[in-house]
């Protein structure tokens, strides 16, 4: 008869995992004259820019296929939303992406900072009803797991010389294409020849500061380290919150679990102990496949009922629970709620490394 519907959900969702991980969309909001406002564009490959968006300015067509260059992978794709030069705001926008599943979007190559703040707040806005969208914006100290603020300027790649805002989506493109198994820290930009000239020490600050730098080694230009701009830790929202493939990975698993809840497991059984294990048992299977696959902690995982909660929404009902154990309690009724608690650890990426070397 094979494993209930709910049970092969999940483990499907975790089997693909490294696949969707691998394949980031980025959104991309422009302003144009030449070409008709208001409308979108799905991209999957660089060369339908100068088919699908042909009629839009060069700087604009420039600017989406450098969203394209990725970095291990390009994006899976790029949706591009159009509006006219004379927009005054980017909400027509934003209300479409607020649809559309897009991992970053970036405004347009000359955003400003009413722009930059508009698109801040919505992502804050966003992800504070649990959606999962993040943001890749210029000079942006937006305090937010969400929002990556990139801060290098001067931008030198052959004769052209680009700004930070400019070479946002390129950025998008490359955090977008980086798999969930790794960081994009280190990760290299090869076209580019040379960027604003920071020290060690302001590197290090601007990294601290919670700033999305890319510099030049001696060599090469490359990625700083890959932090977003949240700077203020709580006791739910540490330090680990600072890295975007932390952030990636508990975005993924939270998007992975509500949808599948969703489309199996809600209003599909009866609120019984037996279907919260099933559910439960489900949802450890998924942490599994993502063990497997290199994004948990080999055995870190687990999930249970939380007995806490659950007993305070009992007591909420008049139910006097001073006798029962935490077993009954974890079986007792409540009504359409389920309360689940779960631990896990993300595997971070290998970015520094201490060697000593005895002669």
């Amino acid at each position: 008869m094979g494993l209930p519907n709910i049970n092969i959900e999940f483990s499907t969702a975790a089997a693909t995992v490294i696949e969707r991980s691998e394949k980031g969309i980025v959104g991309i909001i422009l302003k144009d004259a030449v070409g008709a406002g208001n409308k979108a564009y799905v991209l999957t490959k660089p060369t339908q820019v100068s088919t699908l968006l042909s009629a839009l300015g060069t700087e604009n067509q420039d600017y989406v296929k450098r969203a394209f260059i990725g970095y291990i992978n390009p994006p899976k794709k790029v949706i591009v939303y159009v509006l006219p030069d004379t927009a005054t705001n980017l909400a027509e926008a934003l209300d479409y992406f607020a649809g559309e599943t897009v991992d970053y979007i970036v405004g347009p190559p000359d955003c400003t900072t009413a722009e930059t703040t508009e698109i801040s707040t919505w992502i804050k806005s966003q992800r504070a009803d649990g959606r999962t969208f993040k943001a890749v914006l210029p000079n942006t100290e937006a305090d937010s797991e969400g929002v990556i603020n990139f801060t290098t300027g001067n931008i030198v790649v052959g004769d052209k010389t680009y700004t930070t805002a400019q070479y946002c989506s390129r950025i998008a493109g490359l955090i977008a294409g980086t798999p969930m198994t790794i960081s994009c820290t280190y990760a290299p930009l090869s076209e580019v020849t040379s960027v604003d000239n920071l020290s060690k020490d302001e590197i290090d600050e601007a990294i601290d500061a919670g700033k999305f730098v890319i510099f030049y080694d001696g060599e090469k230009v490359k990625v700083g380290r890959g932090v977003n701009s949240l700077q203020t830790t709580t006791q739910d929202k540490g330090e680990a919150f600072k890295k975007i493939k932390i952030v990636e990975a508990i975005d993924m698993i939270r998007a992975d679990i509500k949808a599948t809840a969703e489309d199996s497991y809600i209003g599909k059984y009866a609120n019984s102990y037996d279907n919260k294990c099933l559910l439960m048992s489900a949802i450890k299977g998924y942490f599994a496949g993502l063990e497997n696959a290199g994004i948990l902690e080999d055995g870190s995982s687990t999930v249970d009922i939380d007995a806490e909660a659950q007993e305070a929404y009992l007591q909420s009902k008049g139910i006097d629970t001073t006798d029962m154990t935490e077993q009954e309690i974890k079986e007792a009724a409540t009504d359409d709620k389920v309360f689940l608690k779960a631990t896990i650890k993300i595997l971070d990426a290998i970015e520094d490394i201490n060697l000593s070397i005895t002669i």
